[in-house]
């Protein structure tokens, strides 16, 4: 029998070959990290996992991300305009009166987390839960999140408020940071139940609970 001399033995045990500066490998990364993450946070997550998840090596890992730290950094970033974009495509719905534009993004979200069998969560909850452990600068990236998540809504209820949904009396800046405080909440209790019922809960509790 006679093979051609073309054919190379097969090495065995190597790890498969990953093209450098390959976007896709970069953003391959990035989803994996943002699903374990938002399963189990920063402090337990491991790289190996994640690596696997996407079957690259980890030399590939470390040529584009210096450290665990600057991978992580990385997730939040894209988590953080992922997010909002979602939150203008919701509260900037002109389609909508402003109070059912809030609705529709609590909805939004819900059947998200019932995709994943509410085994995730919100990526800034997650992480502002382990607080303590972070490494520096990531407790400053989770407040100014929730600080724009909250200038976000603030200025749906600005426009609630103008067409005459809530009292003149009403204070947006407040009732936003009241909707994250609580939201926050519910997602944690709704991965905890794994079911939707403290988010009905709270979002039905919150807009009864608003001045009109």
């Amino acid at each position: 029998m006679t093979h051609d001399s073309t054919d190379k033995p097969r090495r065995r045990g190597r790890p498969p070959k990953v093209a450098r500066d390959d976007p896709d490998t970069r953003a391959a990364l990035l989803r994996s990290g943002l699903e374990v993450l938002t399963e189990h946070g920063f402090t337990v997550s491991g790289i190996d996992g994640i690596l696997k998840r996407v079957g690259v090596p980890k030399g590939s890992f470390y040529y584009y991300f210096d450290s665990k730290e600057a991978f992580g950094r990385a997730v939040m970033e894209q988590y953080g305009a992922y997010f909002a974009a979602k939150l203008d495509r919701h509260l900037g719905d002109d389609s909508r009166p402003p109070l059912a534009r809030l609705e529709a993004f609590v909805e939004d979200a819900a059947a998200g987390m019932a995709r994943h069998d509410f085994r995730r969560g919100c990526l800034v909850g997650n992480l502002g839960q382990e607080a303590g452990s972070l490494p520096q600068g990531y407790r400053e990236w989770l407040q100014a999140t929730l600080a724009d998540w909250q200038r976000r809504l603030a200025h749906c209820l600005h426009e609630a408020r103008a067409i005459g949904e809530l009292a003149k009396s009403a204070d947006c800046d407040r009732l936003s940071e009241a909707f994250w405080i609580g939201w926050e909440g519910a997602v944690m209790r709704a991965r905890l139940e794994r079911g939707p019922r403290p988010l009905d809960t709270f979002i039905t509790t919150y807009m009864q609970g608003l001045p009109r």
